[in-house]
C-alpha cells in the first residue's frame, strides 16, 4: 500500500494531472459550444434546405420513442469536434516542427591528403605529414 501511495504522489507531482484537468474542463466547455452550434445553427439550416426534420422521433408504445434526430445531431457534433481537434493537433505539430528545423551540417574544416591520406586543414597547400605540395584545384 505504501508503494502505491508513493507512485500516486509521484504521478500527482509531475504536473500531467493539472494539464489533463485543464484539458478536460476546456473540452467540456468547447463541447457545449459545438452542441449549441449544431442544435441552433446547423440543424435549422438542414431543416430549411432539405425539408427534413432533424428533430424527428419515432413513437413506439406509450411514452417511448426513438429520437433519431438527437442521434443525427450527436453524429454532427462528433464530426465537428473531430475535425477541430484534427486541425488543432495539425497546427501544434507544425509549430513544433518549425522549432526543430534540422541543423545544417557545418562546413568541413579538414580534407585528406591525396598522397598519404592523412587529414589536413582544408586550406593547406602543403601536407604537414608527408610534405607533399598540394595544388589549389584539388578538393579531396
Amino acid at each position: 500500500m505504501k508503494k502505491f501511495l508513493q507512485e500516486f504522489k509521484e504521478f500527482i507531482s509531475k504536473g500531467n494531472v493539472l494539464d489533463l484537468a485543464v484539458g478536460v474542463i476546456i473540452g467540456g466547455a468547447f463541447s457545449s459550444i459545438v452542441t449549441s452550434l449544431t442544435d441552433n445553427i446547423i440543424n435549422p439550416l438542414i431543416n430549411c434546405i432539405g425539408g427534413a426534420e432533424i428533430q424527428g422521433k419515432i413513437h413506439l408504445v406509450g411514452e417511448n420513442y426513438i429520437d433519431y434526430g438527437a442521434f443525427i445531431s450527436a453524429i454532427i457534433n462528433f464530426i465537428i469536434m473531430a475535425f477541430i481537434i484534427f486541425c488543432i493537433v495539425k497546427a501544434v505539430n507544425k509549430a513544433m516542427s518549425i522549432g526543430k528545423k534540422e541543423k545544417e551540417a557545418p562546413a568541413p574544416t579538414t580534407k585528406k591528403c591525396p598522397y598519404c591520406k592523412s587529414e589536413i586543414p582544408i586550406d593547406a597547400v602543403k601536407c604537414c605529414h608527408c610534405t607533399s605540395d598540394l595544388s589549389e584545384n584539388e578538393n579531396n
